[in-house]
């Protein structure tokens, strides 16, 4: 079976590390923008308006949290596949994943085949 050379699994490594140390960072960043976080929230007698206003702004960032901790799982699965020697291997067919298609979307989990089928 085909393998990454060392030098190449060693940038794409570097690429995703940095790219889970940023998304960890905007996930504590969204934490304390979240209006829900103020613990004197509760107490306070605010407008409807303003209820209205918080509630948008947290359902907002839960959104964006959702997101991102998504991308974090798949970020960690890619840097895992690395460490044990699965990077690049579709997990459905067991075929090399395209190097073109790592390089665009390094935490590929498929190769293009085996995700238009799964898309279906």
């Amino acid at each position: 079976m085909f393998k990454l050379p060392n030098n190449v699994l060693n940038k794409v490594k570097e690429y995703l590390e940095q790219k889970q140390k940023d998304t960890e960072k905007r996930l504590s960043e969204l934490k304390k923008e979240d209006p829900f976080s103020d613990p004197g929230r509760l107490s306070d007698k605010a407008s409807s308006d303003t209820e209205a206003k918080e509630e948008f702004g947290h359902d907002t960032i839960s959104a964006l949290q959702y997101e991102l901790n998504k991308g974090l799982v798949t970020i960690r699965k890619a840097l895992t596949k690395i460490k044990i020697g699965k990077y690049g291997i579709c997990e459905k067919c067991g075929k090399m994943i395209d190097t073109d298609r790592l390089a665009i979307v390094p935490t590929a989990e498929m190769c293009v085949s085996c995700e238009k089928k799964n898309e279906k």
